[in-house]
Formats: structure tokens, sequence, C-alpha cells
């Protein structure tokens, strides 16, 4: 017996965090590995089960994100004592869960923590707050943070390209290690708290996108969520990231992933389709990814706003006496307002070149029009921040030079930060809140504007205003930020058109009273309506949804790194064994073999189409057992099978997934459907052509019986919308001819009606009982979507079957299908035909020395 202090030292060096010691709950019998069954009996399993403390009855939420949402403070002594970061959004998030369900949160702090706190520190926030720390070493830290995270991820995200080493930098493979290290370490930091079976895990934002692969590789039926609340760009924009598609797919071993609004959502999906040729429906409201048997679903809200949390501020006497200190400096005069952090993606020195303009073309607004800019600290660092900051305040000096005067400065610059009340009452002054960024995920501020400016009483008191009256608010938003779609009152601009901007702004303080309160109206009931804990809620249950058929599934995982992914397959879905096969061949009397060609007797993709002489030897053997009916089904024409095995005189081919068929070389060629003409095809070539010449790198493939579309090599995105566009087409044109109109991976066909490769199987299973040969052996082999009409033919021909026939469908690799059996792949296929031909041809020999020693005995 391996000792607990061996294993440990096993779980380190085999790179899985170490187990702790709680008995865990047994999961069904699943696969660490592809091919590999195990039973989770032991405690140093790999298991997808549980293997972390876990004795909560309540349902509990794992919130990941980059830092807590806590904010840490000395005492005089040098004592850490920690507070709620009331302001975090994973906190506020909290309220949308329910009082029935426990929060734990995962992430960094903002200060730094000596190695020798870092113990004591880490135990109260776990008691305290019910918060884990990851304590990234600095060196670590920086590249993660400001190395890949800011100079890579960040503005690659918000659509500028690395096109010189000053925008952005050139990738540096050593950062992307440090992103992958520090996902690494956050993940370690979940297993320790986390009991699989009944918690969910909600990941946040791009700094941690490839974490849901680790915990995935760890824990495959996890439940697990992933939001991004940054843009994400469009295809010709991310390709052009080196790890693009370990981004995809670590993303994707998400259940759920968020975005705020369709674009960004639109915009990941066309990545999945263009660089690893994943396609998407829509079911019923819901999108989902079809991903190795998985369904990955996607979620489009915007976040909201903390609704209590601001009423709040709004009440306190701070924001009172604020907001009467305001009205007296800007008495007489109408404030814009801008609020923006000082990053390049913000939109300041548009803004400011557009006031720049409104005062130029307008010199009625001077002195009475005043552009307050809240220039909130940045986030990240760098030369782009220092150039931003030197552009503004160079902008408002010129501008406050030309057209200020004694008492009258057109824009009022706070770069200094401000209290939370402080920015409010800002917001309660404001005519007008302007909101010019080039690029932002989701951009809060114009909803906290709209609940500032429908105020309060006492507000309303100090203002002057009457409490009856309608309040009023104007919004300028970009079109280019994800809060945009939602606010349909507000005027959207193009914050790169200067002349625009400032004509937006100048019909915002234009607008009459009475369609002022109206657009407010209408923002505040969607503002109110969709808070952060609507939000939350939401998406909670959209998990929920999404991972409620996971304990009944069957799970394998594989693939190494974060090319890692989780397969779900039927629980009966099990690998074909050598062994199982040949003896139920052995002990069987009437055999009926379909084999595809392509895929499963030829690799595919191959250059090499014809068959080589290993495999038409082993077809030839099989052929030669009487006790065997050996059909090959393929898509090819029949002219060419008929050259190909033309050395095999005793076997069945079914040309063009069936429509022609032949039971031997000598046989005439049949067709399995009487068709009197194809006429069809006058009308279908020319509009197939039509298409062909508009979509670059589609072809005709013309066969006997069939017209095939392909757009494998054009335009993914193009390519399908010409095939749904061709597919009515000619559905329409074709609506009284015999044929079937079907699209299929990356084709568009038409064929006769009724012809499929499942009808070959059924007429085989019938003709072999007709001739009192009832089955008791079915072997199906196949691997496309084509083959799934023989399998489901032969599971479902019991009628046509001895009662104890056994039956093997099997298709190639493991995937989802109606198959109960797959192998890896060609190779192994003809390993296992071998092996029934050696049977076949023990048999014969078997037979033919019985026959031989019955002869001798007669002779005698």
């Amino acid at each position: 017996m391996v000792s607990r202090s061996y294993s440990s030292l096993l779980d380190l060096t085999s790179g899985d965090s170490p187990t702790f010691g709680r008995e865990k709950k047994r999961f069904p019998r699943v696969a660490t590995v592809a091919g590999v069954l195990s039973e989770f009996d032991d405690d140093n399993s790999n298991s997808v089960g549980s293997d972390a403390p876990s004795s909560i009855a309540q349902e509990r939420m794992i919130i990941v994100g980059n830092q807590l949402p806590l904010r840490a403070h000395r005492r005089d002594h040098g004592e850490w004592y920690f507070s709620w970061d009331e302001d975090s959004l994973l906190l506020q998030l909290k309220d949308g869960l329910g009082e029935d369900v426990e929060v734990v949160y995962i992430g960094c702090l903002k200060e730094e923590i000596d190695p020798s706190e870092q113990d004591d520190v880490a135990q109260t926030l776990l008691d305290t707050f019910k918060c884990v720390p990851a304590f990234i070493p600095p060196d670590l830290f920086s590249k993660f943070y400001h190395g890949f995270c800011k100079q890579h991820l960040w503005p690659l995200f918000h659509y500028m390209l690395p096109l010189s080493p000053d925008l952005g930098g050139r990738f540096d493979r050593s950062l992307w290690q440090a992103y992958v290290s520090v996902n690494k370490i956050f993940a370690d930091k979940v297993m320790e708290v986390i009991s699989p079976d009944d918690d969910l895990v909600w990941v946040h934002d791009y700094h941690l996108m490839v974490l849901p692969t680790f915990l995935r590789k760890r824990f495959n039926r996890l439940r697990l969520g992933f939001f991004l609340h940054s843009p994400f760009p469009s295809s010709e924009i991310y390709r052009t990231l080196p790890v693009r598609d370990d981004l995809l797919r670590a993303l994707l071993n998400s259940d759920l992933i968020g975005f705020h609004t369709f674009d960004y959502a639109r915009h990941f999906l066309s990545c999945c389709s263009r660089m690893l040729g994943l396609s998407y429906q829509s079911k019923r409201g819901y999108i989902g990814l079809e991903y190795y048997g998985r369904t990955v679903s996607i979620k489009i809200l915007p976040v909201g706003i903390h609704i209590h949390q601001l009423q709040n501020v709004l009440n306190l006497p701070e924001t009172e006496s604020k907001v009467a200190e305001l009205q007296d400096q800007f008495r007489g005069k109408t404030v814009l307002l801008g609020v923006d952090d000082m990053d390049i993606f913000k939109g300041i020195s548009l803004k400011l070149l557009a006031m720049e303009q409104l005062l130029s073309q307008h010199p009625d607004k001077r002195g009475k029009v005043v552009l307050v800019q809240v220039a909130n600290p940045a986030r990240g660092r760098g030369k782009d921040v220092r150039e931003v900051q030197v552009e503004t305040d160079a902008t408002v000096k010129r501008i406050n030079e030309t057209f200020g005067r004694e008492g009258y400065k057109p824009v009022v610059l706070i770069d200094t930060p401000l209290q939370f009340y402080e920015r409010i009452a800002y917001y309660v002054i404001a005519e007008c809140c302007l909101v010019t960024a080039v690029r932002d995920g989701m951009n809060l501020i114009p909803y906290e504007y709209i609940i500032c400016r429908q105020g309060n009483e006492k507000l309303d008191e100090t203002l002057g205003l009457n409490p009856t009256t309608p309040k009023k608010s104007m919004l300028v938003v970009s079109e280019f930020i994800g809060c945009s779609p939602s606010l349909s009152g507000a005027i959207r601009v193009n914050p790169w058109n200067i002349d625009a901007v400032a004509e937006a702004m100048d019909s915002a303080l234009m607008v009459p009273e009475a369609e002022k309160q109206l657009r407010h109206e209408k923002h505040y009931r969607y503002v109110i309506t969709h808070d952060v804990a609507y939000w939350a809620r939401s998406f909670l249950q959209d998990l929920e949804r999404a991972c409620r058929d996971h304990m009944r599934r069957r799970c394998w995982g594989i693939g190494f790194g974060l090319g890692f992914r989780v397969i779900v397959l039927d629980p009966n879905f099990r690998k074909l064994s050598v062994e199982l096969i040949v003896s139920a061949y052995k002990r069987t009397k009437n055999r009926a073999i379909l084999l595809d060609y392509d895929g499963a007797m030829m690799l595919p993709g191959s250059i090499i189409t014809t068959p080589n002489t290993e495999a038409v030897g082993i077809l030839n053997n099989l052929c030669n057992d009487p006790k065997n009916v050996v059909f090959l089904v393929s898509g090819k024409d029949r002219k060419t099978l008929t050259k190909w095995f033309s050395s095999c005189e005793k076997l069945g081919i079914a040309a063009e997934h069936g429509y022609y068929v032949r039971s031997n070389h000598n046989a005439d060629w049949e067709t399995c459907i009487s068709i009197p003409d194809f006429d069809w095809k006058q009308i279908a070539e020319p509009v197939m052509q039509l298409y062909t010449e508009t979509t670059d790198g589609s072809t005709i493939e013309t066969k006997e019986s069939a017209l095939v579309w392909n757009y494998q090599y054009a335009d993914p995105d193009f390519g399908f919308c010409q095939a749904k566009e061709l597919l009515d087409h000619l559905e329409s044109v074709l609506a009284n001819e015999p044929v079937s109109v079907k699209s299929g991976q990356h084709i568009v066909e038409v064929k006769p009606q009724g012809v499929n490769k499942g009808l070959v199987a059924e007429r085989l299973l019938v003709a072999m009982k007709q001739k009192a040969m009832l089955p008791d052996f079915v072997l199906c082999i196949g691997d496309d979507r084509s083959d799934e009409d023989m399998f489901e033919a032969i599971m479902s021909s019991r009628d046509s079957l001895s009662p104890v026939a056994e039956v093997f469908a099997c298709t190639v690799g493991q995937k989802p299908s109606k198959a109960k059996y797959y192998l890896e792949d060609t190779t192994e296929i003809l390993r296992m035909l071998q092996g029934l031909a050696n049977a076949s041809e023990q048999s014969a020999k078997s037979a033919a020395g019985q026959l031989s020693q019955r002869v001798l005995t007669l002779e005698k």
C-alpha cells in the first residue's frame, strides 16, 4: 500500500494539486484519459470527481477575479486589516445570487503582502470574508498584468494592433508563459476549496481566460461559467494573436460564456467558426456551440449598476452639501459632464476637440456652457498613458486660453481622485453626460448618471426643483461602447467624427424639456430593472440550465496542455475490443458486414485515395468466408469503385450513398429506387453554377445520381450564408421534383428522395432473412454524418435479425454518434478486420482438416 506521504509526493510530481483528507463522493465509471476507464476508488486518482473538502448543504458559488473585492489597510503598528470594497462589481453581484447561495471569492490583493505574513492574512481573509487570496510573486505579476494583459490582450481587444514596438509591443512568449503560470496559480487556489459535485464557479474577465482549461482538466463535470467584461474583437483583429487557438479552446472549456453585447458574442462565434471550424445554433432563444459533444452556451446581457449603493450615497449629507457647492459654482451655466479613465481608448481628447468645435461654431454658447471632465487615474501605465495626459492638458489649456475669460473657464479638468459622493454630485448638476470612448467593453457611467438625475426629495430641495415635476437627462454616447445598444434614447455618435460630436452636443442642449423628460424616463425604467443583481441572477440561472445534465453524462478528458478538452458521449459508448468482436464472430454463422470506405478504410484528407493492397486483401479474406455477406458503402461513383475493387469478386458495393447497388462483381448494378429521369439536374446545375461563380473557393461535384455544391475552401461566413441562400433557392425551384435538398458539412447536396446509406443496410438485412440467412452478427463501420443512417437502420431492424444477434455499430474516433462503439483511426479498423479475417482462415483450415479426416476414415 502506498503511504499518504508518498502519495502526496506522487501528486506533486505529476503536476496535480495535493488532495485533502476528507471522504470523497463516488462518481459513475468515467475515463480520465482517452480510451482508459477507471473506478475512482483510491485517494490518488487524477479524478473528475470530488477530491476536495465539502460538507456544505447549501449551494455555493466560487467567484474568481483578478482582484478580490477587498481594501487592505495597515494599522500604525504594522498589522493588516481589511474591509469590503463596496465599488467592486464582484461584491455587488452577490445581491443577485440569493441568500441561499454561499459565495467564496478568489483573487489577488491590490497590496503586496510580505511572504512571512501571507499565511496569517490568508487565514484571516478566509475566516472573516470567505476570500482566498492568490499571492503572486511581484516579478511574475508584473509580467502577467502589466505585460501580457495590458500590452497584448487589452490593446488587441480594443482593436489596437501591434504594428510597431510603440503600439503594444511585439508578442513576447515569456509574457504569455507568465500569463499561463498565474492562471495555474488561480486554478490551484480554486482546487483548495472546491467541492466539484456541488459548487458553481464563475470566472471573470480577460485576465483569466485559460483558467477554465486547468479547472476542466481536473474536474470534467465542473459547472463553470465565464464572463468577459471587455470587448471581443472581430476575427480579422483577433486572428493576429499568436496564441489565438489556445485562448478560444480554453474559453470553450466553460459551460457558459457571457458577453455584454451581441457584437462581442458574434465576433467570438465568428472566431470559433473561422479558426476552429465550429458552428453555432440558436434554439428557443439560446445560442449554443457544439464542442466535442458538449454544448457551450453563449449569454448576452450587459451588466448593470448597484442601485441601492448609489441611492445611499445620494442620501448622504456630504452629497447634498457638494451639490449645493457645485450649483453655486456653475450658477447660470449649463454643465456638460465627462467621466473617464485617463487612457487611450476613452476618447477624452476627441471630446475636448468637439467642445472646441462647439464653441467655435456657436459663439452664443461661450460663457454659458461648461464641460467638466473628470479624468480618473489610468489603470495601466506606459508611454501611451503619458501621451494622453500631455495631449489632454495641452488641449484644455488651448481651449481655456481661446474662449475663456474672467470668471469663465469653458473646460474644467479634474485629474485628481474624487470621493464617490463628489462624483455623484457632478452627475446631479450636469444637464448632459458625454461618453466618447473609441472602444469600451461596457461603461456604466451613463447608468450612474441616469440614477443620479432622478435624485431624491432632499436634492430636489437643494436644487430648487418641484418634486412632482418629471426628471430630465440627456446622453451623448459613443456607438462603440457596450451600453450604447441599451440606451435607445441617447444621441449616438461616432467619436472620431468631431463635427458630428459637436453637433450632437449642441442638439442635446436644444432638445425641448418634454423630450428630455421622456428620454430620461425611458432610460430610468431600463436601468432600474436591469441592475447588477438582475444581471447576476440571470447569469446564475443560465449557468444552472447549461449544466443540468452534467451528472448524467459520460466524459473523456483528452489532449495535452491548453489543448485539453472534454468529450461528452453516450453512457453506453465504449471502445470496441478486438477480443470481444472476434469472440462473437467465431460463434456466429450468418454475418452481415457493412463498411464505409472514406474515413474508415482510407485515411481522411489523404492525397492517395486508392485502396492499398492490405485493405483489399483483408476484404477478399472476409468475402471468401461463406458465412459472410460483405458490403462496401461509399459516396463515390460506381465507375471508380468498380475499378478499385475489381479483384474483390464477392464484395458487394453500394455507390453514391446507396443509389447504385451490386451484390458481387458479376452482378448487374441496380438502383435502390426507381427514377424515370434526371431532368432535375438541368434545373439545379445552373443554379449551383451561379453560386459557384459568386462564391470564390466553391466547386460543383457532378455524380450520376446527385449534384453536390462544396464550399469547404470558401470564406466560412460567406460560404455559410451562400449555402443557406442556395438551399432555399434549390428547394424553391425543385419543389415539384422527386429529389431532396440537404445541407451538410460544407456542402449542399441534391439527390433522389429516399437515398441514404441506411436504405442499403435495411435491404441487405431483409435480403439475408429472405434467403434463410437470418443475421446473427452485424458489423457496421463509418466515420461521418452519412453513416449515422446505417447505424440507425441496423439498431432499429431487430425484426430482420436473429433474436440472439450481436450488433456492432462502430464509428471512427471519439465523438457523439448513434454507434455504440468506436475505434480511434483507420489503423485500428484494419487491425480489427484482420483479426476477423484470421478467424475466418482458421475456421476454414479447421473445416478442411475435419473434412480430410472424414475422407481418410471412409477410405479405411
